[in-house]
């Protein structure tokens, strides 16, 4: 079976996790930039191998299996070890959970709809949300580099990453409800069908 180009960036992505996860724990400068870049570099392939996929008209199965696999493991990598050192703490864990709570449902969701042979559509608001998870995490990821660099007023670069990371919590539930709306919706058509 050949691999197509869009699969291989896919399955680099799922590579790069546990590069990210060790880099996390180098120290100082190092342990900021350099998982930033990677989580920046990883994100990037997501954007390009759908690009190339559409583009090559290279859709393929197995990227349809991965791709959404690769975010998940990605996201919800970032988002323990943010918590885990407490750049994401107290009430703001809120987001983060409910970030990965839906990440979760969406998962089971499109997994119950695929026996039904239906296709759940990403909307243009989802994809911003998607853009505003990985833009808010990235920046947390800088840690105290990222504040020496952001820095005016109140505002550094860990408290535009926790205000973006809450923006991205509240499309995350409004684009989680409309799919879970959906797929009820069919679920109940379904049932009434028998």
């Amino acid at each position: 079976m050949k691999i197509k180009i869009p699969n291989y960036l896919t399955i680099g992505r799922i590579i790069i996790v546990p590069i990210f996860v060790v880099s996390f724990y180098l120290p100082g400068f190092y342990g900021d930039i350099i998982p930033f870049v990677l989580f920046v570099t990883a994100s990037f392939t997501d954007f390009l191998d759908g690009l190339l996929a559409r583009i090559y008209k290279e859709e393929s199965k197995l990227g349809e299996l991965l791709d959404p696999i690769a975010d998940k493991i990605l996201v919800a990598a970032a988002l323990i070890l943010l918590v885990m050192d407490s750049t994401i703490k107290n009430y703001e864990v809120i987001a983060a959970i409910i970030i990965l709570t839906r990440e979760i449902l969406i998962s089971g969701l499109r997994e119950f709809l695929a026996i039904g042979k239906i296709k759940l559509p990403v909307s243009n608001l989802a994809k911003l949300k998607t853009f505003l998870q990985m833009f808010s995490i990235s920046i947390l990821l800088t840690g105290e580099t990222g504040n020496k660099i952001i820095n005016f007023q109140d505002y550094n670069a860990q408290t535009i990453g926790i205000i973006l990371l809450w923006f991205s919590a509240f499309l995350t539930l409004y684009t989680g409800y409309d799919y879970l709306r959906k797929g009820i919706d069919h679920a109940i058509s379904e049932d009434e069908k028998n």
